[in-house]
């Protein structure tokens, strides 16, 4: 390799490292607003639910930033092959991320319309169980990501069954307290509409663990990862 050759890997390298390294912080952002989001409705912590929500613009300069140096990555060097799959692949990663803050977002606006009734027993524990799996799911496809684990991205898509499972056994619930006292019937709405959001972040999660399998065999996994069956329509 020549010397103007090094120099231009290097750079890249560089470029590279910096946008790995905002990826791992957004990242970072992301999993404590899942973990707050899920805190402050169950303890009814008004103030922390606006925290979250006012942290989401910074969740979302990141991508901002990161589409820009992703951009200006392929623009000047010009990679290809498995350099090329790792440039692209951070821009898939850094909109499920963006998506996944979002979702944590709106969890966060509706805590204060829910504040406002009476709780549902069991049901915000069992939001705040759900959506520690997924902030667990999201540290192990992150981190499979920087280690180029393809084994552990296949096995954070293998757990997104069990984040269904939980999804449609609280769903379930809430039918349940609907049909036996009507006064639940909005509460029960914005639960399941949150519910359903922490369901989609876990969605959002697998694909970001579909993006290291793609990275480490350029293809993307063949096979529709196994789901729980559907019983209620998209509400995102």
């Amino acid at each position: 390799m020549s010397g103007t050759d090094q120099h231009i890997a290097s750079a890249y390298d560089r470029d590279l490292e910096d946008i790995i390294s905002k990826i791992m912080k957004m990242g970072g952002l992301v999993e404590a607003a899942i973990l707050d989001s899920a805190k402050a409705l169950e303890t009814r912590n008004l103030e922390l639910a606006e925290q979250v929500r006012a942290g989401d613009k910074q969740i979302d300069a990141y991508e901002e930033e990161i589409n820009e140096m992703a951009a200006r990555t392929i623009a000047l060097r010009a990679p290809v092959s498995r350099d090329l799959r790792m440039v692209l692949s951070v821009l898939k990663i850094s909109a499920n991320l963006e998506r996944v803050g979002d979702y944590a977002k709106n969890m966060a606006k509706r805590t204060p319309i829910v504040a406002g009734f009476s709780r549902i027993n069991g049901t915000d524990a069992a939001l705040r169980r759900m959506c520690k799996e997924v902030q667990l799911m999201l540290s192990d496809a992150l981190d499979g990501y920087i280690r180029g684990d393809a084994e552990l991205a296949e096995q954070v898509r293998e757990r997104d069954l069990e984040v269904d499972q939980m999804y449609n056994a609280l769903f379930r619930e809430f039918l349940t307290f609907m049909m036996e006292d009507p006064s639940n019937i909005t509460s029960c709405m914005h639960l399941h509409f949150i519910a359903k959001n922490v369901e989609r972040m876990g969605d959002h999660v697998t694909n970001i663990a579909e993006q290291t399998i793609y990275l480490v065999t350029g293809e993307m996994p063949e096979e529709d990862r196994q789901k729980a069956t559907a019983i209620t329509t998209d509400v995102s």
